[in-house]
């Protein structure tokens, strides 16, 4: 038996390209947004979509969307301001949870937070579900395994190549990243670190050297359950703006010039916490790449293995993977309660293939 998938948030930038992912996958998905005329228009495109009204700011719309059986994926962003609404109605309604976010606070309250609680409540929480970070976790999965019980450090590199240009949506998420608290598995144990704190490196076999910024992903979590001997985890990203040898200090006066009254919030509106303002179109899409690098390495910091991934544009990852996922989710396919990584929650080997099918191959 399948369940209903609903998209809240479906007349935003993100929301849009999911709704229409899902509509080529053959699913009917319900759209769910805060304004019916939107949602009425987006719902004639798509062929005759169910629509719901629902806001976050009225937590009983968004619990009435969903029902025990149901998949709800979120895309409203700013997470760490609006996320937790529909996290505790999937939760209190037994619906099985994705969302789209790569804010590391979020992220972290998800698994620490919220993941008990679903799983008393008998479902399944999965968070960052996207281009941030589902591509690190197969990668950190293909090389770990591959490299074998001596890895105890892993790095994983999210980089963009060719012309790139980012959505509001991901401008306030980047804001909530920088000035909100991030972490960092070090000495196998979580701990509290900003976004930034860390550059590193990543020279490729031809020669060309990446380099990000340390940030906080779901691989902390995810990667770590399924390989607990991983003593330090990075993530770092590499998208136009991160990067560079200033960072960390840039990063560190960022967050205390937000504890000044009156700097923090003019902080979030200078770097773009506005939310959905529109985002690259599909040719625009088109002329970006995505590469992901995950490098295995021994306690001494010994490279052990390597892998490789290239992609599409972040946003198309995004609508085609959530797509793929929430229809796996509504035939069943996940047994897991909690909050769930995507190799966790579909296995290695449907991951790997999901992840083909909309482009992302290992080179």
């Amino acid at each position: 038996m399948s369940g209903r998938i609903v998209i809240l948030g479906a007349t935003g930038y993100t929301g849009d390209l999911t709704a229409r992912a899902l509509v080529d996958s053959g699913a009917a998905p319900v759209l769910a947004a805060r304004s019916p005329e939107r949602l009425d228009k987006l719902a004639i495109e798509l062929g005759g979509l169910e629509t719901q009204v629902a806001d976050v700011a009225d937590p009983a719309t968004v619990r009435s969307l969903v029902e025990r059986g149901d998949i709800l994926v979120s895309t409203v962003g700013p997470f760490a301001r609006w996320g937790e609404t529909a996290v505790e109605a999937a939760i209190a309604t037994g619906a099985t949870y994705f969302d789209t976010t790569g804010e590391p606070a979020f992220i972290r309250r998800v698994f620490e937070q919220y993941g008990p609680a679903a799983a008393r409540a008998g479902t399944a929480l999965l968070t960052a579900f996207g281009y941030d970070f589902v591509p690190g976790n197969l990668a950190a999965e293909l090389v770990l395994r591959a490299a074998g019980p001596e890895a105890t450090r892993l790095e994983v590199g999210y980089f963009s190549r060719g012309s790139a240009t980012i959505s509001g949506g991901t401008k306030a998420s980047t804001a909530g990243a920088i000035l909100e608290p991030s972490f960092a598995m070090r000495r196998g144990r979580m701990q509290d670190e900003r976004t930034g704190a860390r550059v590193r490196r990543f020279t490729l076999g031809d020669g060309t050297v990446l380099q990000g910024i340390s940030v906080g992903g779901s691989e902390h979590f995810a990667v770590h359950a399924l390989h607990p001997q991983l003593r330090d985890i990075d993530v770092l990203l590499g998208r136009p703006g991160f990067g560079g040898r200033v960072t960390p200090a840039l990063t560190a006066m960022l967050v205390i010039a937000k504890m000044i009254p009156g700097v923090g919030a003019k902080l979030y509106s200078i770097l773009g916490s506005e939310g959905s303002t529109g985002g690259p179109d599909a040719e625009a899409r088109s002329r970006s790449r995505s590469l992901i690098v995950a490098d295995a390495r021994s306690a001494s910091g010994e490279l052990i293995h390597r892998v490789e991934m290239q992609g599409p544009n972040g946003y198309d990852f995004t609508a085609r993977i959530l797509a793929w996922a929430s229809v796996q989710a509504a035939q069943g396919a996940i047994t897991q309660t909690g909050a769930v990584g995507p190799v966790a929650a579909f296995g290695l080997d449907a991951l790997r293939a999901a992840a083909e099918g909309v482009g992302l191959k290992q080179v």
